[in-house]
C-alpha cells in the first residue's frame, strides 16, 4: 500500500514539474519579446494611435467635402394680423393664416482655387507624418529597451564574476587555515585573507544590487508591476562582436534616410508646401452650383375654382424646382488671404530649416556612434589582453602564496587586480555590443540579439 501511494506520488510531482515547464519558458523574457510587449502596452505609442485615427477621420472627410451637401427643410407658420398670402400674394388683414414649406438644396463648387484639393492632399501627408511618428516612437523605446537589457546582462556577467572570486579566496582561506596551523604560513596571511574575504561579500552585493537595480528599471520601460522572479534570456553575443566591420558614416547616413525621425520632417515641408498651395488658392474666385426643389401651403390660399384648396394638392401644384450658378470674387478681405499665405510660407520656410537640422542631427549621432565604436572595439581589446595577462600573473602569485613564499597582502591586491580587470572587460565587451546595435538602428535593421 505504501509503495502503491509512493508511486502516485512521483508520477504526480513528474506531471507537476511538466506542466509547468511551459509556463516557466514562458517567463523568460528575450529582447524581441520586450520589444514587441513594449510596442503593444506602451502608453505613449498609444496615445500617438490615437492621433493616426484621427487623422484617418480628417482625411475622410476632406473627401467627403467633394460630395455635394444636401440639406433639407420643413417649417410651419402662424400668423395674425397683416401677412401675405404666398399663393396669390394678397395682404390678408386681421385673419388667422397658416402656411407650410419644405425644400430641399443641395451645393457643390465647381472653382475653388483648387483650395480643397490641396487641403486633401495636406490630411493625406498628416496621416503619414502621423503614421511615422509611431514609428519613432516604437524605434525610440527598442533603444531604450535595448540598452537596458545590456545593462542587465552585463550585471549578470559582473555577478557571477564577484561569486567566482568570492568562491576562489574562500577556498584559498580554507587552505591557508591548514596551512597555518601546520605552521607553513603566518597568521597574518590568514587575517589577510578574511580581509579580502569580506571585501568579495561586498562585491557580491555590490554586484547583486545593481542587477536588482537594472532589472527594475527594465520592468519599468515595460510598465510591468517589479517581479524578482523576473528573468531574461542570455543571448551569445560572440556572434554580434564577431560581424563588427568598420562602416564610413556616409553609407550608414545614407541607410538612415528612410528613419522614421527623417521621414516625418521630410513630409511635414511637403505638407507645408501643400498647405500653402492651398492657402494661395483663396485668391482666386470660386463658383458654386445650387440646386433646389421646394412647395408650400398656405390656408388663406383658394383653389382656382374658389374652393378650399386641399394641403396636399397646394403642395403638389406649388413645387418650385430651381438650379443657380453663383460666382464669388474676393476683392478686399481685411489682408485675411494675404496674411495666411505669408503665415504659410514662413512655415514652409521653417519645416525646410527642421529638415536641414534633423539631417545634421542625424549624422553627427552616426559620426559619434561610428567614432564610439571603434573606440570601444579596440578598449575590449586591450581590456581582454589585460585579463590575460592578470590571470596568468595572479597563478603566479597563487603560486608562491601557496608555496608561502609571499605574503597576504600581494595576493589580495593581486586578487583585487583580477576582479577589476575582469570587470573592465565586460563592460567593455556590452558597451561595444550596445555600440554595434545602435549602428544597426541608423542602418534600419531591428535590434535583435
Amino acid at each position: 500500500m505504501q509503495v502503491h501511494v509512493i508511486k502516485h506520488t512521483a508520477a504526480a510531482l513528474v506531471l507537476t514539474l511538466l506542466l509547468s515547464l511551459p509556463v516557466r519558458a514562458q517567463d523568460i523574457w528575450t529582447l524581441d519579446r520586450c520589444i514587441e510587449y513594449a510596442w503593444a502596452n506602451n502608453l505613449n505609442i498609444r496615445q500617438q494611435s490615437i492621433e493616426v485615427s484621427r487623422s484617418e477621420n480628417q482625411l475622410l472627410q476632406d473627401k467627403l467635402d467633394f460630395v455635394p451637401g444636401l440639406n433639407a427643410s420643413i417649417g410651419h407658420n402662424l400668423n395674425w394680423g397683416r401677412s401675405v398670402d404666398l399663393q396669390n400674394l394678397e395682404i390678408i388683414h386681421n385673419k388667422l393664416s397658416q402656411s407650410t414649406s419644405a425644400s430641399v438644396n443641395t451645393s457643390i463648387y465647381l472653382l475653388d482655387g483648387l483650395s480643397k484639393l490641396y487641403s486633401l492632399r495636406s490630411s493625406r501627408k498628416s496621416l503619414e507624418i502621423s503614421i511615422q511618428e509611431v514609428e519613432r516612437l516604437k524605434d525610440e523605446i527598442s533603444v531604450s529597451i535595448a540598452r537596458s537589457y545590456l545593462q542587465i546582462l552585463l550585471s549578470t556577467e559582473i555577478l557571477s564574476a564577484a561569486q567566482e572570486s568570492l568562491r576562489s579566496v574562500t577556498e584559498q582561506r580554507d587552505r591557508t587555515r591548514v596551512l597555518v596551523e601546520a605552521g607553513s604560513q603566518p597568521y597574518t596571511s590568514l587575517l589577510e585573507l578574511e580581509s579580502q574575504l569580506a571585501s568579495e561579500r561586498v562585491q557580491v552585493v555590490t554586484a547583486q544590487n545593481q542587477l536588482t537595480a537594472n532589472s527594475l528599471a527594465l520592468q519599468q520601460l515595460l510598465d510591468l508591476p517589479y517581479s524578482e522572479d523576473f528573468q531574461i534570456a542570455v543571448p551569445d553575443i560572440s556572434a554580434v562582436m564577431a560581424a563588427y566591420t568598420e562602416d564610413s558614416t556616409d553609407n550608414i547616413y545614407a541607410s538612415a534616410q528612410s528613419m522614421p525621425v527623417i521621414k516625418s520632417a521630410r513630409l511635414a515641408l511637403e505638407k507645408g508646401e501643400l498647405d500653402l498651395r492651398s492657402a494661395q488658392g483663396q485668391y482666386y474666385p470660386k463658383i458654386t452650383l445650387s440646386a433646389g426643389y421646394g412647395t408650400f401651403f398656405s390656408s388663406s390660399s383658394l383653389a382656382p375654382d374658389g374652393s378650399v384648396y386641399p394641403f396636399f394638392e397646394q403642395f403638389r401644384d406649388n413645387i418650385n424646382p430651381s438650379v443657380s450658378i453663383g460666382l464669388s470674387i474676393p476683392i478686399f478681405n481685411n489682408w485675411t488671404v494675404r496674411t495666411n499665405v505669408r503665415n504659410a510660407r514662413l512655415s514652409r520656410e521653417s519645416l525646410e530649416i527642421d529638415l536641414r537640422m534633423k539631417q545634421q542631427t542625424l549624422y553627427k549621432d552616426i559620426q559619434t556612434a561610428v567614432t564610439e565604436a571603434g573606440t570601444c572595439f579596440r578598449q575590449l581589446e586591450a581590456a581582454k589582453a589585460n585579463v590575460e595577462s592578470m590571470e596568468e600573473s595572479f597563478r603566479y602569485v597563487q603560486e608562491k602564496f601557496d608555496a608561502g613564499t609571499l605574503n597576504g597582502t600581494d595576493y589580495t591586491v593581486a586578487k583585487t587586480n583580477l576582479f577589476k580587470a575582469w570587470s573592465e572587460y565586460i563592460q567593455a565587451k556590452y558597451q561595444f555590443v550596445f555600440q554595434l546595435k545602435i549602428i544597426d538602428y541608423y542602418k534600419g535593421i531591428p535590434l535583435t540579439l
